[in-house]
């Protein structure tokens, strides 16, 4: 008999840890996604972290600003963002206060509201599509940045939390650069996911945008 996903939220103290030891440690835990149209549940396979004022590759990385401001807050809040003015990622932001330090939540495999989320991802072809990608899974979760800043440590009724769900063990996480990082952040270990899982996204090397003319 498979074993059955643990449904304990996580507490603040587990996100009360370096984003290094918080990553892997996320990979088979259950994301929640609480809203008026119902609710969606996700089992986390791919992410990223982010070391913040120490990390190139942070947005923290120069201090704090209005748009970052949620990652120098206490763990287990959310940080939302909005890139190339067109897509939202989520984080889950770890360590102290004013650490900046967080967790992006790259991948996911849907096992609660398939069917709302499909709604969302009309694009998809599969179902290992629906979260694939950071982009495509806030998407299927209708995050935005009115989550900016949402502790998932509130309690039942919370927008976003997080389970404890099945940890996976350490043979069976990948480890490599993270997607789209350039400069001195390029080569760092912190992307984590689930090997030989379909619905971790693909990686990309760092390409730089070209400006137009």
């Amino acid at each position: 008999m498979s074993e059955r996903p643990d449904r304990t939220p996580l507490t603040r103290a587990f996100f009360d840890r370096p984003a290094l030891t918080v990553a892997p440690d996320l990979l088979g835990r259950t994301l929640v996604r609480r809203s008026a149209e119902g609710l969606i549940e996700l089992r986390i396979t791919e992410v990223e972290a982010y070391e913040g004022e120490a990390d190139p590759g942070s947005h923290a990385y120069r201090g704090r600003t209005a748009r970052n401001a949620s990652m120098f807050g206490p763990p287990g809040h959310a940080y939302v963002y909005f890139i190339y003015g067109m897509w939202f990622s989520l984080n889950l932001v770890c360590g102290p206060p004013d650490h900046a330090s967080g967790v992006l939540i790259r991948a996911g495999e849907i096992t609660v509201g398939a069917d709302l989320a499909r709604k969302r991802r009309l694009s998809a072809r599969a179902d290992k599509e629906l979260a694939k990608g950071p982009a495509r899974l806030a998407t299927a979760l209708d995050v935005d940045r009115s989550l900016d800043g949402a502790d998932l440590c509130a309690g039942p009724e919370a927008p976003l939390s997080v389970l404890a769900g099945i940890p996976t063990h350490s043979d069976l996480v990948g480890t490599g650069p993270r997607t789209g990082v350039g400069g001195e952040g390029a080569d760092h270990p912190y992307r984590f996911w689930i090997t030989q899982d379909p619905t971790v996204s693909p990686y990309r090397a760092h390409a730089p945008r070209r400006r137009s003319t």
